[in-house]
């Protein structure tokens, strides 16, 4: 049986970015642990976020902060400790690269502070600046109390480029109550009222930036639409590779921008895709999964663990590689029964290991855990790896 929370406990989340599936993760925490009776601070730039976030009871700081790091870091950093000093939590949690590395360097351990990365910062760069991310991820280990990563291969790539640190896996999760399955006639005909109800729809939910991709899709539509004419493509999203992307894009894709809910362009379409070209643990197949819709999704940290064994042949190719995500969209787009059985498999495996209310009990737990703890010091590889995935 889990113990109760402690009575007065304050805990302060950092986020930047405020889009995306970062803060859909700060958000599902804050609702969990509102719910528990804790004290939740979030401190985040001004965004749609800071009005979902107040919505759900949550203080919401105003940090203004850049999603990369550059001349304004100090000022972010300044900023951030006057947050601390006014919030006076028992921990802090840090979410993703930018707001990892202000908030350590803000509060050098003095409070338990547990950073998740959402994916590491060395893999999005390259050359010089992929030394110094990696550096300093090094360093700045010493001043986490946990290191918590949302799959076992993005530890695993962690403790490859030689991080050190004490571990916890916590698996995404998706709240199944939103994501669930429907049927795709009435999403279709109220997102996309003018396409042909038997026109092939693939829909990729993602920011339109290198990580996620889209490009790689774009490459490989050709090959897609030569085998199922007819065929629609639906990127869902924005970001600053729009421009770009408009001009690989044909007619026959459509951008839909930001959605503020993702779950009724899951159940519109016959097949969602994912390429990625990094990840820790990507949200949208889980999503998707849960909405019982089939997916394809590129081979990188988290992929496997979000698929059951038996999707993976029809599901998972190389990432940045156009021919075998043509090759396997293609394929799915032929055969519908099996991709409704994909589907009806994909939303019991995320029912049973993703469900959000598993991955907010894994943190309460670890937040337990730590605290009345000192926070600890530079951990050596040896050391402690603890993991919660189920």
């Amino acid at each position: 049986m889990h113990q109760p929370e402690p009575v007065g406990l304050r805990v302060l989340h950092l986020t930047q970015p405020v889009d995306g599936g970062v803060a859909r993760v700060v958000t599902d925490l804050a609702r969990a642990q509102l719910a528990a009776g804790l004290h939740v601070t979030v401190a985040c730039p001004d965004s749609a976020l800071t009005g979902e976030l107040r919505s759900l009871g949550a203080d919401v700081r105003r940090w203004e902060a850049t999603r990369s790091p550059g001349a304004c870091l100090p000022g972010e950093v300044r900023r951030l400790a006057r947050v601390v000093d006014e919030v006076r939590p028992a921990l802090v949690h840090a979410h993703s690269a930018k707001a990892g590395l202000a908030g350590r360097l803000a509060v050098r351990g003095r409070i338990p502070t547990v950073f998740q990365p959402h994916a590491w910062s060395f893999e999005a760069v390259g050359g010089t600046v992929a030394a110094l991310a990696l550096n300093w991820e090094r360093f700045g280990a010493r001043w986490a109390a946990r290191l918590v990563c949302v799959s076992e291969a993005e530890r695993a790539t962690g403790e490859r480029a030689g991080i050190a640190g004490r571990w916890h896996v916590v698996p995404n999760g998706v709240d199944p109550e939103h994501f669930r399955p429907g049927p795709a006639g009435p999403a279709r005909a109220a997102l996309l009222p003018d396409l042909d109800p038997a026109a092939p729809l693939v829909v990729c939910v993602g920011r339109l930036c290198r990580q996620k991709g889209q490009d790689v899709l774009l490459r490989a539509w050709a090959d897609v639409v030569r085998e199922a004419p007819g065929a629609r493509l639906v990127l869902v999203g924005d970001g600053p590779d729009r421009a770009a992307l408009r001009s690989l894009a044909p007619r026959s894709v459509v951008f839909a921008g930001n959605a503020a809910d993702a779950a009724p362009w899951y159940r519109a379409a016959d097949l969602v895709v994912l390429p990625s070209r990094w990840e820790g643990m990507a949200l949208a197949p889980l999503e998707a999964l849960a909405c019982g819709r089939a997916v394809v999704l590129s081979e990188v940290d988290g992929a496997r663990e979000s698929l059951p064994a038996d999707l993976l042949p029809h599901c998972l190719v190389p990432a940045d590689d156009p021919k075998a995500l043509a090759g396997a969209v293609t394929a799915l787009l032929a055969d519908p029964s099996l991709r409704a059985s994909l589907g009806h498999r994909g939303s019991r495996h995320v029912l049973s290991t993703h469900d959000v209310r598993r991955t907010a009990e894994a943190v309460a737990d670890l937040y337990r855990e730590l605290l009345g703890q000192v926070p600890a010091a530079r951990v050596e590889p040896s050391e402690c790896r603890e993991s919660l995935h189920p």
